[in-house]
């Protein structure tokens, strides 16, 4: 098979090394707007070839792993691409880019969102196994053809990912809870401290704690903008909830309830029961 890969990053640079150990392709076609992104994803045998969005008419399958804004900025470039050829994008969102395939693509669209990432970005950011043994949530098929579905079952399956079925509008849900506020409060943690008069400081001080808690603050803030902005319903919801936890902290810690304190983190601690 023929892959057009557009966007040639962490997501479309690691999902190229996937078909290649995997033997899924033919050839891989890569389009990216970077001329940087471009060079390094040919010096490092990501792509064997760079394309314009005309030439995505000769692939059997199109990836679009691009910010979830482009995906569906997109679209229009997709108009006559033949029915045979399978689409699939890796947005972190899903159901504003449902709502916006256009009519003649939908037969052959297939919504997913690979479960994985790092906070690093561009081709040379790509990296082996990223995919294998991760989730791949595939939403909305009931209008996707059969051909088009079966054909990315049997690619996710073959690189090792684990698939879920589900809505577009429970995946976003889900998706701001694990993925989407993490980065927020990541984000605000990490500009908490720079907003003090003495950051550095802090950070010399810096952990092991800070530094996961701080680590996906270095994402793309072009990406996760795009994404906080699609989600913004989900988000403000989550925002709030974890408002009120830190509310009820707050109140404890003015009270000096301590046992309060050590019994709302021993309810925090019963999480990782179920991960």
């Amino acid at each position: 098979m023929i892959f057009g890969i557009v966007g040639l990053g962490l997501m479309g640079g690691s999902f190229a090394k996937a078909l290649k150990k995997y033997n899924l392709c033919s050839q891989i076609l890569g389009y990216d707007l970077s001329l940087q992104n471009q060079k390094d994803a040919m010096s490092l045998g990501l792509v064997d070839k760079i394309i314009n969005k005309e030439d995505l008419n000769n692939c059997d399958v199109i990836i679009l792993a691009i910010p979830v804004d482009a995906i569906i900025s997109f679209f229009p470039y997709l108009k006559n691409i033949n029915s045979n050829t399978t689409i699939i994008d890796f947005g972190s969102t899903k159901e504003l880019i449902v709502k916006n395939i256009p009519k003649s693509l939908k037969s052959n669209y297939i919504p997913a969102h690979p479960m994985t990432g790092t906070e690093k970005f561009g081709p040379k950011a790509a990296i082996d196994d990223l995919f294998e043994n991760k989730t791949m949530v595939l939403c909305d098929l009931e209008n996707t053809n059969d051909i088009h579905k079966n054909r990315a079952i049997e690619i996710f399956s073959t690189i090792n990912m684990k698939l879920t079925f589900m809505d577009s509008s429970m995946h976003d849900v889900h998706a701001c809870y694990i993925s989407h506020l993490p980065h927020a409060l990541s984000f605000s943690l990490a500009n908490a401290v720079m907003s003090h008069e003495n950051p550095e400081d802090i950070i010399s001080l810096a952990a092991g704690g800070f530094r996961d808690m701080s680590r996906i603050a270095k994402s793309s803030p072009y990406m996760w903008g795009d994404i906080f902005r699609q989600n913004k319903k989900n988000l403000l919801e989550s925002i709030s909830l974890y408002e009120e936890q830190l509310k009820n902290l707050k109140e404890m810690l003015e009270d000096d309830n301590h046992d309060e304190i050590q019994t709302w983190i021993k309810k925090a601690n019963t999480l990782h029961k179920i991960i």
